[in-house]
């Protein structure tokens, strides 16, 4: 298997979880129409979405019905989707750019923007807690737990604050500390999405380890990725501003390790995140070149 058949997959991914958005995300009708065009425009029309073809790759490793994992995908996207309208606010990152377009409260305002996240987050618990989701009650209510784990105050909202916390900060932020930001802030819902079709497929908590030790490796591999591309990148690779954590001299692991010692850590996590699948065989080639697929991107 090859780079070529990751493209193809990822495309298609993209296009089935654009099609689940669609049909699950409300439409623009109604006194709140401008409520629901916005979120529409932040959930759907671009974006890699890596996590949720991690949802999809999981669930295919145990035959989980795609449908049932396309709904998990696009609820995981909408989460996604919430945390970067909110990244992007002036309280935040004050970003004007996103995917190459007007964030969301450059295009409308920030009140929309604040409304469009809360929205997009709750419609994600709402997705997954739906019968359609799963038959089983308990496998509904384990996807919505292990989401609100990886996406709030211990996860992605608490990584968040750290990253806000560290902008005033007197003394920079060490290794660990960074380490710490990133995998809350990025890595806990990279590693949700790998195991989340582990949860759809009941599969043993050593099948369950395996994908979220995946997504663990796979998400510090793709932060640092980032960094690097923030260090090296145009704006017009990336879709957006470039060169801002230097400039706001934000510690990274770039900044405190230096661009080749960064690269070969993000190589080594690659690495281990592969080794993770080896009890998968063939079938889970795909999310190894994924991993690959996370350094060598320049967007």
């Amino acid at each position: 298997m090859s780079a070529i058949e990751l493209k193809h997959g990822l495309a298609q991914a993209q296009a089935e979880i654009e099609q689940a958005l669609d049909v699950l995300l409300p439409r623009e009708e109604g006194p709140e129409a401008s409520l629901f065009a916005a979120m529409r425009y932040a959930a759907m029309g671009g974006g890699k979405r890596m996590r949720g073809f991690l949802v999809l790759e999981g669930g295919r490793q145990f035959n989980v019905a795609r449908n049932s994992a396309l709904r998990v995908a696009a609820a995981v996207e909408m989460l996604h989707a919430y945390s970067l309208v909110h990244d992007d606010l002036p309280a935040m990152d004050d970003d004007d750019l996103r995917r190459g377009k007007p964030t969301v409260h450059k295009k409308w305002d920030e009140a929309t923007a604040i409304l469009v996240g809360d929205a997009l987050q709750t419609q994600a618990f709402a997705v997954l807690a739906a019968p359609d989701t799963h038959p089983e009650p308990a496998v509904r209510a384990e996807l919505c737990l292990e989401l609100a784990l990886a996406s709030g105050a211990r996860g992605m909202v608490g990584g968040q604050m750290l990253d806000i916390l560290a902008e005033s900060a007197v003394e920079p932020l060490t290794q660990a500390e960074v380490g710490r930001l990133q995998l809350l802030k990025t890595g806990r819902l990279i590693e949700f999405s790998a195991e989340a079709g582990a949860i759809l497929g009941k599969a043993n908590q050593s099948q369950r380890s395996a994908l979220c030790n995946y997504g663990h490796d796979l998400g510090t591999a793709f932060q640092i990725a980032d960094d690097l591309l923030d260090a090296t990148a145009t704006a017009e690779e990336t879709g957006k501003a470039t060169g801002k954590d230097a400039g706001a001299g934000k510690a990274t692991l770039v900044s405190l390790l230096g661009l080749e010692r960064a690269r070969a850590q993000a190589e080594r996590l690659v690495s281990q995140a592969r080794s993770h699948l080896d009890s998968f065989g063939e079938k889970a080639e795909l999310l190894r070149l994924l991993a690959d697929y996370a350094i060598a991107r320049r967007n």
